[in-house]
């Protein structure tokens, strides 16, 4: 047995533990999801029989479709904005001197020490008095405006480490800033723009709190919300429906990571060191 061999299998040994604690909460939900209705608060760890005809079931009665929708449009939206604010604000920090630059971000990282479990109090008076309540446009905004400031400074960190003279030589080529930004640069940034991408997408796939305080009909909830009042407020709870749903909210995310994996490895590496 060759020494990286060994060496691999040491790793793997050491890192089981962690893969296992990881990876049983998403075993439970998914075999879960797959029982009965009567097997499901048994102990038993595998079902009798593999119910698949639950998640066509959940599907139709739990309104989980429009919810899924709702969160595409949210998390899809405030992405796209996030990225299109976030761009020029990280390129001004990593290409220009300008007055206040570094008092800048210091209250983008300061900006980040925030909950925004402190703020939605104000949210909710600020957006119940313009009377734009329960309305999804409003959390696109309210996502938008917490993750600019994430964006700015993971995009600004890695914009640092492109070399200026692709700039400086497109620039003598005739190039104009917006056409070498466009052209040469983004090109370039693509990993950390991704990397950026994922995250917001995340952070607003899962926001649970303001979307609480903010939407009040079933047409509008996202897909934690949905979730959320499978369970709560029930006399009884069909938790087969409940992981199902669960399963179905997890998917989109995991499709991503998957998609976008080498980009994401690389945006962390490569903007993680000058």
């Amino acid at each position: 047995m060759s020494r990286k061999l060994k060496r691999s299998i040491l790793f793997w040994l050491l890192l089981s533990p962690i893969v296992v604690v990881i990876l049983f909460p998403y075993a439970v939900m998914t075999i879960s999801s797959l029982k009965s209705a009567t097997e499901v608060l048994n102990p038993n760890w595998w079902p009798s029989e593999l119910r698949w005809e639950n998640f066509p079931e959940m599907w139709q009665t739990s309104g989980i479709a429009e919810a899924l929708a709702n969160s595409l449009y949210v998390s899809a939206l405030s992405t796209a904005l996030t990225i299109l604010v976030s761009i020029p604000a990280a390129y001004a920090l990593s290409r220009y001197q300008f007055a206040g630059r570094d008092a800048f971000r210091q209250f983008l990282l300061v900006s980040q020490m925030l909950s925004p479990i402190v703020l939605v109090i104000g949210l909710f008076r600020l957006v119940a008095g313009a009377g734009m309540i329960d309305s999804l446009n409003v959390l696109v905004v309210i996502y938008t405006a917490f993750n600019i400031a994430f964006c700015v400074w993971m995009l600004q960190s890695y914009f640092s480490t492109i070399p200026r003279d692709l700039e400086e030589a497109a620039w003598m080529e005739g190039a104009s800033r917006w056409r070498t930004l466009i052209a040469v640069f983004l090109p370039l940034a693509v990993p950390a723009m991704v990397v950026t991408a994922i995250f917001t997408f995340i952070n607003a796939w899962n926001e649970f709190v303001i979307a609480l305080t903010m939407l009040r009909t079933e047409g509008t909830y996202t897909l934690p919300i949905r979730v959320f009042s499978l369970v709560a407020g029930r006399y009884t709870v069909d938790w087969h429906y409940v992981m199902a749903a669960a399963f179905v909210a997890s998917v989109p995310v995991a499709i991503l990571f998957a998609w976008l994996q080498r980009y994401l490895v690389r945006g962390l590496s490569i903007g993680a060191v000058k």
